[in-house]
C-alpha cells in the first residue's frame, strides 16, 4: 500500500471517510452528490491526494459537514518535511509582521 501524501492528507481522508460512512453513503453516491469522481474520493480517503480548497468545500457540502471540521487542527507540522521548510515558524512570522508595522 502506498504511503499517504502527508499526515495532513491522511487525517483529512480519515475524516472524509468517517463522515461518508456515518451517512451510510458509498463513494459513488458522494460522486453523484458532489460531482467529484469516486476514484478521486478514494484517493482523498486514503491520503493519496492533496485536494484543492474547492474540492474540500464540495466534499464537505455533500457530507453535510462544515469544511472547517475536515481540516481542524491541521498545521504545518502535519506536512512532509520538505514542505515544512516553506512555512515560517510562528515566532518568525510574528517578527516579520512586527517589522512591517510602522
Amino acid at each position: 500500500m502506498a504511503q499517504p501524501h502527508s499526515n495532513a492528507a491522511r487525517i483529512l481522508g480519515e475524516r472524509v471517510k468517517a463522515a461518508r460512512t456515518s451517512l451510510g453513503l458509498s463513494q459513488i453516491q458522494v460522486w453523484q452528490i458532489s460531482g467529484i469522481h469516486f476514484t478521486n474520493i478514494g484517493k482523498i480517503e486514503r491520503g493519496d491526494a492533496n485536494p484543492a480548497l474547492h474540492t474540500i468545500i464540495r466534499l464537505a457540502d455533500a457530507l453535510n459537514v462544515d469544511p472547517a471540521e475536515l481540516v481542524a487542527g491541521l498545521s504545518a507540522d502535519s506536512l512532509p518535511a520538505d514542505e515544512q521548510a516553506l512555512v515560517l515558524p510562528a515566532n518568525a512570522r510574528a517578527a516579520a509582521i512586527r517589522k512591517r508595522k510602522p
